[in-house]
């Protein structure tokens, strides 16, 4: 049977339409009890202005910071998988994520006695974090490339085993830790959005520019990786430097991400599996598609972990695992029952 799939148009205006309907709901939605309705029927002046604070400095960043990391950990994830032509792969293949927690865990741990309150405190962990996982990245460049060849096989062992000795080091900075700095430590490392600010964003966006720019022009290469190496490069496409850019555009994309957030998991595995289902293999719709999923998934999870238990703030990573780990036990039955037929 013959199962027609939607056109890119109809599928990102549906997605596209899907993100902002998700995007007006979390605005909305959140513990002070302000919503929108609160600016479209104005009440007493000091609560109008407590609304508009609410909504424009507290909320309306964090909804802006959910769709850009989850846009940006999604899209990271097609990229891995394309590349590696592995169902598993997600950023934290190669390692950026766990050398972001390396990094951001050493200034918890060590830099906190010094480094204060002030404005260098507030923007160690990010830089710290953004540093970690630029050195994972350079490192498992230096280790899997030989005379301009970067073995694909090599990267993924090399990034499991360069994940796994910075989990260990962390681990041991985390036993070094006194309680406060455990105690953050620990909620970075689940993930959160609550320190989301424009300036942060304005920070994040010209690493996510440059990592959209880079991404959105492997869609092709990734396309043609899909029959193999050898095959690519048969079909005239350079195939080591599309290693090379997609190592880097996740890189950008992801390790800023991850500094400023904490770890998020689940999203850059699950998400592009999904946008397949609809789309097809092609990476010219699966990478926007997976883009605007992304988001609209770490946006709902976003304003789950907002609201589950007033007053506090559950860490996002928390809602990502507890709904995409049951997504993706869904899609493996599925993918399972699809290959071996009955």
């Amino acid at each position: 049977m013959i199962i027609r799939r939607p056109g890119f148009g109809s599928t990102m205006a549906g997605l596209s339409v899907l993100l902002l309907a998700t995007g007006i709901a979390a605005l909305a939605i959140g513990a002070t009890g302000f919503g929108l309705g609160g600016l479209l029927h104005p009440g007493s002046a000091g609560r109008d202005d407590v609304a508009w604070l609410v909504l424009s400095q507290i909320r309306a960043p964090r909804v802006v910071l959910a769709a850009l990391t989850g846009a940006a950990l999604a899209t990271s994830g097609a990229v891995m998988q394309g590349l590696f032509r592995n169902p598993l792969a997600d950023p934290g293949l190669i390692g950026v994520s766990s050398g972001a927690a390396l990094g951001a865990a050493i200034v918890i741990v060590a830099g906190g006695a010094w480094l204060g309150s002030g404005a260098m405190g507030r923007w160690a962990v990010p830089v710290g974090g953004m540093a970690g996982s630029l050195a994972s990245t350079a490192l498992l460049y230096l280790i899997t490339t030989r005379e301009g060849v970067t073995s694909t096989n090599l990267v993924i062992l090399t990034g499991v085993a360069l994940g796994a000795f910075a989990a260990a080091l962390t681990g041991i900075l985390i036993f070094r830790a006194n309680d406060t700095a455990l105690r953050d430590l620990t909620f970075w490392t689940m993930g959160s959005l609550a320190g989301a600010t424009w300036t942060r964003i304005g920070l994040l966006l010209p690493f996510l520019l440059a990592a959209t720019i880079l991404m959105a022009g492997l869609a092709s290469p990734l396309n043609a990786l899909l029959l193999g190496e050898t095959d690519a490069a048969l079909m005239g496409y350079r195939v080591e430097r599309a290693k090379r850019l997609a190592m880097l555009g996740v890189s950008v994309a992801t390790g800023p991400v991850v500094a400023f957030v904490g770890v998020i998991g689940f999203i850059g595995v699950v998400v592009p599996h999904l946008v397949r289902m609809v789309t097809g293999p092609d990476h010219r719709l699966v990478l926007p598609g997976s883009a605007l999923l992304g988001a609209i998934l770490l946006l709902t999870a976003d304003t789950i972990a907002r609201i589950i238990a007033i007053p506090a703030d559950v860490p996002v990573g928390v809602v990502t695992a507890a709904i995409g780990a049951p997504l993706f036990v869904w899609l493996l039955i599925r993918l399972h029952d699809v290959d071996v037929p009955s």
